[in-house]
């Protein structure tokens, strides 16, 4: 692989394919690797490498642990800013853990520079302004994406919620100087390290708020932000002629064809109406999710369902529920505990679905789509066209074995009909 630009860790896999899919529609050719690449994986040529972890919902000490490896290895291949990714609904608790890999990254660089830290994502109705998160018109802890069941968010004032969880200051760029553009914006950032804050969260509630706010931040070694943000970077990239765009959505090589499958693990309103309309696309199983929970035997009914189905049409199996069933069971098993284990049955189950020849595979949910790509083993992924904004169609690369298509979406992502429109786009 060529010496890469833009190095990339997302803190989750879903998160990670919104990304890359955002900076391969900019024209960077993107790939998203799973994990660290070991020293003798093969990658394509490319300008960014989004590095995927789990990072997002485990003790902030082993996220730090996780995240410093990746930058490391990015930096080695040539990366001269490292963006790291994060959720758009901002995703974390009082303990982190954006504030403490955000810290350590900086500790790292050695610099002394003011980290803009953005999740904005305007295509998708994420808003920031006056350091406030916005979903559509309504306050983060209005909506209903306040309430994920691992990482519920009830503070939608961003300066406060990195501000309990990083060692450094958190300041302030306001719209009225993103407004302004770039000068302002580096006139405002110089200002905040005089001061001494270490970060800043920066407003952005248009799509024109991007780019001056990544030719900022591209001047610098680190950002923390979501896709919004790397769309920003990769503007700024291309404009200063660092990056020559491509047209890089074509996944190439041979149709996979083949059974086509889904699973569905998250539980958020966008997803549950996605698995209701699914029922027009094709067999849906819905799991008995304390079942799941309490023993095997419930991944194994539905990979027996599966196969007996699969050779008619797509098959959906879905742990999702709504809010009241999901703290039912966290109070029964436990958050973490009953999280964790329909996360691994989910992982069993799409095993047993390419053990019955399934190459194309819809998920759905951010953990499980996580489980599922750490089961099979599945180390990198090319990028190819969207399905839907922040969702892109992925092939595998450098495994062993056949090839597959994989589209690994975030709960909330997509319109009504998600699972038969990325069923379309699937070769």
């Amino acid at each position: 692989m060529s010496g890469i630009v833009l190095g990339c860790i997302g803190d989750d896999y879903t998160g990670s394919s919104d990304l890359a899919n955002a900076l391969t529609r900019q024209g960077l050719r993107t790939i998203q690797t799973i994990g660290v690449p070991s020293d003798d994986l093969k990658l394509p040529p490319a300008d960014a490498v989004v590095v995927a972890l789990k990072s997002r919902s485990i003790p902030a000490d082993d996220a730090v642990a996780m995240s410093r490896p990746a930058a490391k290895w990015l930096k080695a291949r040539g990366a001269r800013h490292i963006l790291f990714k994060i959720c758009s609904t901002f995703d974390s608790t009082d303990k982190g853990n954006i504030g403490p890999v955000m810290d350590a990254l900086k500790a790292d660089e050695g610099a002394d520079s003011v980290v803009l830290v953005n999740c904005a994502f305007p295509e998708n109705k994420r808003s920031i302004y006056f350091g406030n998160l916005f979903v559509g018109d309504v306050p983060l802890n209005e909506s209903p994406l306040k309430d994920h069941p691992l990482n519920p968010m009830h503070d939608a004032n961003l300066v406060r919620v990195l501000g309990r969880q990083s060692k450094t200051k958190i300041g302030l760029v306001a719209l009225a100087d993103v407004d302004k553009g770039e000068a302002a914006i580096a006139a405002r950032v110089q200002a905040l390290a005089a001061e001494g804050y270490g970060a800043a969260i920066v407003d952005s509630v248009l799509d024109r708020d991007l780019a001056p706010m990544g030719r900022v931040a591209a001047k610098t070694p680190l950002s923390v932000g979501a896709s919004g943000l790397g769309i920003g970077l990769a503007r700024a990239l291309i404009e200063e002629g660092a990056v020559k765009p491509a047209d890089a959505s074509d996944l190439g090589g041979a149709a996979i064809g083949g059974p086509i499958a889904a699973l569905s693990g998250s539980c958020s309103a966008a997803t549950l109406n996605q698995v209701a309309q699914a029922e027009g696309w094709g067999q849906v199983l819905r799991l008995d999710t304390a079942a799941l929970v309490s023993g095997p035997q419930e991944a194994q009914r539905a990979i027996a369902w599966a196969a007996e189905r699969i050779k008619d049409g797509p098959v959906l199996i879905a742990s999702s529920a709504p809010p009241e069933q999901v703290q039912a069971l966290q109070a029964r098993f436990g958050r973490e505990e009953g999280g964790r284990a329909i996360e691994d049955a989910m992982a069993v189950i799409a095993q047993g679905l390419v053990d019955l020849g399934v190459r194309r595979l819809i998920v759905a949910g951010g953990e499980t789509s996580g489980a599922v790509v750490d089961k099979l083993g599945l180390p990198a992924f090319a990028i190819g066209p969207e399905i839907a904004p922040g969702v892109p169609v992925l092939r595998t690369v450098g495994q062993e074995g056949p090839q597959m298509v994989l589209a690994l979406k975030s709960g909330n992502f997509g319109g009504p009909d998600f699972f038969a429109d990325a069923a379309r786009l699937m070769p």
